[in-house]
């Protein structure tokens, strides 16, 4: 087995980790105080192609989701809120890429490759969280179009965004009566609520999407009838990856700052490095980032291939590698002390960011269930 990367994923994870380290890091405070995305850094990163990273290359970059699992854990380093943000424009990208008409890929897809037009994706609803197949929001034919009502809630990038992929139901109850719509911003009917007050993730905007009376042409019909469903599974498989890699590259940065930290603090005569108790933390934060980089990569390269498993080993990526890097990071404020309170350290905004990575894209306890009836099918 070689778990080594290639000259190309070196040098694409090096390009991305100087880039959170110069661009990214140093204003990640600023734009959480301002609680706005920098549209100028995210432009940027569209001119290094992570706007579109697993798009056909006719169109995008053309990379593996072993790739984009690089990137993100590398501009995470910088940021998780802002690079999280990237992953769910490039789950959009994707799907359009995938299912999309050739019109809708034209149209679309070099506009989210270079960020001129931002999107996002909407399924949760109010009364739906993990349990997604039971969205009320409707999608109904009127003439050559569709007439939208509902609404989605938790939606990162709402107000902010010019695209809008939304799941609506066409049909009848359960999963095969959803579809996948474009709705773009501007469209008569849709508007957004206020702005959700949050733990972390604040540079984000999060916010309702509302669809009152909302009419969209026919073409905006992203795939086929009844299929919307199964191409948000499908998305989620990647997305998965992304929202472990963006926790995992954050939980990196807690763990270097705190040995550095650490070699610079005394107390009772001796640098904290001295300390043995000490020590064998850092020894931990170490292992368990490292196995879930490995877990990771590994999901990763079974999506790609893939394997019959694939989504068991998104699943428990996915649970394993948020889990683990969130306690990393609630160790190295404890590490720090007092000062990993205060904001100045930067350790408390990685903790509160990266809480809800155990939440969205489907919580850790959904991961579990996907992996128990996965495990439970192959043994019956």
């Amino acid at each position: 087995m070689d778990f080594a990367l290639t000259d190309e994923q070196s040098q694409i994870f090096t390009v991305a980790r100087d880039f959170a380290v110069e661009k990214m890091a140093p204003h990640a405070a600023r734009w959480e105080e301002e609680k706005a995305l920098p549209r100028d850094v995210l432009t940027e990163l569209a001119g290094l192609g992570m706007a579109a990273i697993y798009v056909r290359d006719d169109h995008g970059s053309g990379l593996s989701r072993l790739d984009a699992a690089l990137i993100f854990e590398a501009l995470s380093y910088g940021d998780p809120s802002v690079s999280a943000f990237l992953s769910i424009h490039n789950m959009v990208a994707w799907m359009i890429d995938s299912f999309g008409s050739q019109e809708q890929r034209a149209e679309w897809l070099p506009k989210l490759a270079s960020m001129e037009k931002v999107a996002s994706y909407c399924l949760t609803e109010p009364g739906s969280g993990s349990d997604a197949a039971a969205l009320r929001t409707s999608a109904k034919p009127d003439g050559n179009g569709y007439l939208l009502n509902g609404t989605k809630s938790f939606i990162s990038g709402a107000g902010f965004s010019d695209l809008y992929v939304v799941m609506a139901r066409t049909g009848e109850a359960g999963p095969k009566g959803i579809s996948a719509i474009l709705v773009e911003n501007g469209t008569e009917g849709l508007s957004f609520g206020a702005l959700e007050k949050k733990m972390g993730w604040i540079a984000q905007p999060t916010a309702e999407v509302r669809l009152d009376g909302c009419r969209v042409p026919g073409g905006n019909l992203l795939g086929e009838v009844g299929k919307g469903f199964s191409y948000a599974m499908m998305g989620l498989d990647g997305g998965r990856l992304n929202i472990s890699a963006c926790a995992l590259g954050a939980a990196q940065a807690a763990l270097d700052k705190s040995v550095a930290y650490m070699r610079d603090r005394q107390a009772f005569g001796k640098n904290l490095t001295e300390f043995q108790a000490l020590q064998f933390r850092l020894a931990d934060m170490e292992t368990q980032l490292q196995a879930a980089r490995i877990f990771l990569r590994q999901a990763a390269w079974k999506l790609d291939t893939k394997a019959p498993d694939a989504t068991k080993h998104c699943a428990m990526a996915k649970r394993f590698v948020t889990d683990a890097s969130f306690e990393v990071a609630n160790m190295a404020l404890q590490l720090h002390g007092g000062y990993g309170y205060l904001a100045d350290y930067g350790i408390e905004k990685i903790v509160r960011d990266l809480r809800v990575h155990q939440i969205l894209e489907g919580t850790n306890e959904i991961m579990r269930m996907i992996t128990a009836r996965a495990l439970l099918a192959e043994h019956s």
